[in-house]
């Protein structure tokens, strides 16, 4: 688990999450998993403003156990590859109004799959200290071999010689989505419930849940 402020500079945040890269730690699940929790966020207000939403979902029916949003004021300024600035804050409130317990969180974004090895995911996944994946529907880094247009094709997704994610199909013929471990959760683990919890969709059902939750929110409904 850290702690550190979120009012910092972007030159410092950079510091920051070259200091966390170190702190990510890729290993097995260490319990079962009974429920996983999806979050979403979205800017309001011309980007001033940011709503999350976080729905938890019963592991094995993917059936919605309950829901949660977050809305505040961003006190961080758009800067590429420094997303997690703006938008932590508000998923790790969202998470935290979520009644009963997430066993694993998938974030809509990027987990070690980023330039300095802290995307979202991972950001979150420290701060909580639980299991933590990446979910993406577009590539920030790394590169890739054409992944095979069946459900459950894969490609690893590779940076400067180092594995940090897999591009995954997990709808055939449909545009893949990119996964990567944010915290304590092996790559393999992370692809598997990813796949698992998109059985009929694109997206997992966690974060598309979420995804439906804010766009209501972000149309006024």
């Amino acid at each position: 688990m850290i702690r550190h402020s979120w009012d910092i500079t972007p030159a410092k945040a950079i510091a920051l999450q070259r200091k966390l890269a170190g702190l990510v730690r890729v290993e097995p699940l260490g319990r079962p998993i009974r429920t996983v929790a999806g979050v979403d966020c979205a800017f309001l207000d011309g980007g001033r403003s940011i709503v999350t939403a976080a729905v938890l979902c019963d592991a094995k029916s993917w059936a919605v156990l309950a829901s949660s949003t977050d809305r505040r004021r961003c006190q961080f300024p758009y800067v590429p590859g420094l997303l997690s600035f703006r938008e932590a804050p508000s998923v790790i409130a969202a998470v935290k109004r979520l009644p009963g317990r997430v066993d694993l969180l998938m974030c809509d974004g990027q987990g070690v799959a980023h330039p300095r090895g802290v995307g979202l995911a991972s950001h979150v996944g420290l701060w909580l200290d639980a299991p933590t994946i990446g979910v993406a529907k577009s590539r920030l880094c790394g590169e890739h071999r054409p992944v095979g247009l069946r459900r459950g094709c894969r490609r690893r997704l590779v940076l400067e010689g180092r594995v940090i994610g897999a591009v995954v199909r997990t709808r055939s013929d449909v545009k893949p989505l990119y996964v990567s471990v944010g915290h304590l959760i092996t790559l393999d683990q992370a692809v598997a419930w990813v796949l698992r919890s998109a059985a009929h969709v694109r997206l997992p059902e966690p974060t598309r849940r979420a995804h439906q939750l804010v766009s209501r929110i972000k149309a006024g409904r």
